[in-house]
């Protein structure tokens, strides 16, 4: 190539380059995302205190359990679906949840547990089934079910009140 083909490619190169910053500038100019003087925010939204959460977190377990949706905790239980089966005595990578609801804790023969799980015991009450079910690792430390939990409160009564329903 000779040095006029050079330098037509070095002017078209610089030439996009400069739309493109000519196109930044005009665009930082119609879509401005500063703050209005000291505020960040273009207006304020003004708030209450936290009074409502608080009234939130009055409800009772029972009264939730009161509430539960049993529909609603079947949908819930495709998370589980893949390690547990509701058949009784099919275990899967987890054990068979068909009748957990009062059950012994850790108490499903065949079932290799973890040693954090055999040393809870007790049985499977609804309000331990969703402490549990909050976040496993933190209700037995050293489980090997790797499930991260449920954070709602109306999610675990669901699923709870589901399991319940399964057996008679």
């Amino acid at each position: 190539m000779d040095t006029m083909t050079y330098t037509k490619a070095a002017g078209g190169f610089l030439c996009a380059f400069l739309v493109l910053l000519l196109g930044k500038w005009a665009a930082a100019g119609l879509y401005h995302v500063g703050g209005h003087g000291d505020q960040e925010a273009a207006y304020v939204i003004e708030t209450e205190s936290g009074e409502a959460e608080a009234e939130a977190e009055e409800v009772s377990f029972d009264e939730l359990m009161m509430a539960a949706d049993v529909d609603k905790g079947a949908k819930v239980f495709k998370k589980c679906s893949a390690c547990h089966k509701l058949e009784d005595g099919a275990n899967g990578t987890g054990p068979f949840l068909y009748g957990v609801v009062g059950r012994a804790v850790a108490s499903v023969g065949g079932f290799g547990y973890s040693d954090a799980l055999t040393g809870v015991g007790g049985d499977w009450t609804p309000e331990r089934l969703s402490e549990f079910l909050t976040k496993p690792s933190d209700f037995a430390s050293g489980t090997t079910m790797s499930f991260a939990g449920l954070k709602k409160a109306t999610d675990r009564v669901n699923l709870i009140a589901y399991l319940d329903s399964l057996d008679n």
